[in-house]
């Protein structure tokens, strides 16, 4: 995370703790992309693993340099009576900017996208809460009912057959929010789990799953469980979705984009986002989803809590440890000494594991802590855990910050010493 960042997190921070959050509404991420996503893959859905576990449809994820696939995957929810809207990208401006997903209790907008498995651009036919239980539709997605007998049998039909992975632009789903999906994005609503955010960090780091690499196809294109990137339950694509090859003018737009991301805010509500999972967004006027049983998928989750009056010319502060971006990936050591720069990747990595395990503790105990007051429904330790989490993001993010900046000094090739010239012999005088 830049340093322009963490600024405008304490500043946003000290806005936040002064006024009572708002109700959380779904938010753009602050990064535009020149071009869009490829096409969405066809790829069978692995069985569902048990009862409870709710589809989450994969989606092209961009990771600064090349868009790298997400699979699909099961995924437990937050709480009981919660659905999940997919995000999506669409055109804005000059570029394409990803949405992100979140949990609720009922589906928003999702770029009219054709994920399919029950998301086919508005909506969820893939099942339903009854109660304490989901029921899940077996005409579009793949469960053993030997083991889950919550089932039913409901054929979605007048389903747009497209595997475009975009709202917008050239050649994009032209699709609206309706004026239920606004409402949705109004209500209250929960990022991804912690589960979701490991499993973006284990695709990101899977070189692939990058489309420049997998041309379309990735071989995990769906999991029966998060991060679960081999074994039975992994199935992958059956056919390739077209991938854009970048051009060189859309390259160097994408560099310049990615040097004044850190001054972009996100566009649309009261919660910032990009990699995350425990904020509170809602629906946005412009997404749309997937197709049936085992065939199209792709989107992206992340969520994001923004603080109340932030500057409107900073980014949104992370309030959350679900809402804070991934940490830019320092670059490969490379000081002519190849023992050295393999001792400093090593050193590298292993604070990359330390920081994410930290990161994902305290999702986690945030996550535990807004389940808990949710079900006592006091205002007042609402706003008190809401200032808590938002000091105890800033207070890692800073700390990770400096751990970073340290190890960059520590690597850092030390300037060479000139060594003396010694001094010219005097020759002695004849006589």
């Amino acid at each position: 995370m830049s340093i322009h960042w963490r600024l405008a997190l304490a500043l946003g921070l000290l806005a936040m703790l002064a006024i009572p959050t708002a109700a959380p509404a779904q938010v753009a991420v602050g990064v535009s992309v020149s071009f869009g996503p490829p096409e969405l893959p066809v790829y069978e859905q692995p069985v569902c693993p048990a009862e409870g576990y709710l589809w989450v449809p994969g989606y092209w994820q961009w990771d600064g340099d090349d868009y790298f696939w997400v699979p699909g995957t099961w995924v437990e929810p937050p709480q009981v009576g919660f659905l999940w809207t997919p995000g999506y990208w669409a055109w804005r401006d000059s570029g394409y900017v990803f949405t992100a997903g979140y949990w609720g209790p009922t589906v928003g907008f999702y770029g009219g996208i054709n994920y399919g498995f029950g998301y086919f651009g508005h909506g969820f036919e893939g099942g339903r809460w009854e109660h304490d239980h989901f029921y899940y539709n077996q005409a579009v997605t793949r469960v053993n009912v030997t083991v889950i007998h919550n089932t039913y049998n409901t054929r979605v039909t007048n389903i747009t057959e497209t595997r475009v992975s975009y709202n917008g632009g050239n050649g994009g789903i032209q699709a609206r929010a309706s004026a239920q999906e606004e409402a949705a994005a109004r209500e209250r609503h929960v990022g991804p789990v912690a589960a979701q955010t490991q499993h973006v960090q284990e695709a990101r780091n899977n070189r692939e799953l990058r489309a420049q690499v997998n041309h379309g196809a990735p071989p995990i294109a769906a999991t029966q469980k998060p991060a679960s990137f081999s074994g039975a339950g992994v199935t992958k694509a059956t056919r390739a979705g077209a991938v854009h090859n970048p051009t060189t003018e859309e390259k160097a737009a994408n560099e310049r984009a990615a040097g004044n991301s850190a001054a972009r805010p996100a566009t649309n509500g009261t919660h910032p986002e990009t990699n995350a999972n425990n904020a509170r967004p809602a629906a946005d006027p412009n997404a749309a989803r997937p197709e049936t049983h085992p065939e199209a998928n792709a989107n992206r989750p992340a969520n994001e809590r923004p603080a109340a009056n932030a500057p409107a010319n900073r980014p949104n502060p992370p309030t959350h440890a679900a809402d804070v971006p991934a940490h830019e990936k320092l670059a490969a050591p490379n000081t002519g000494d190849a023992k050295r720069d393999q001792k400093y990747q090593q050193q590298q990595d292993k604070l990359a594991a330390q920081q994410q395990k930290e990161h994902v503790k305290l999702q986690q105990q945030q996550e535990r802590e807004h389940q808990q007051v949710a079900k006592n429904n006091n205002p007042a330790k609402q706003q008190q855990m809401e200032q808590k989490h938002a000091q105890q993001t800033q207070q890692m993010e800073q700390r990770h910050d400096q751990q970073l900046q340290k190890l960059q000094q520590r690597q850092q090739p030390k300037p060479a010493q000139e060594k003396p010239q010694p001094k010219p012999q005097e020759k002695p005088e004849k006589p």
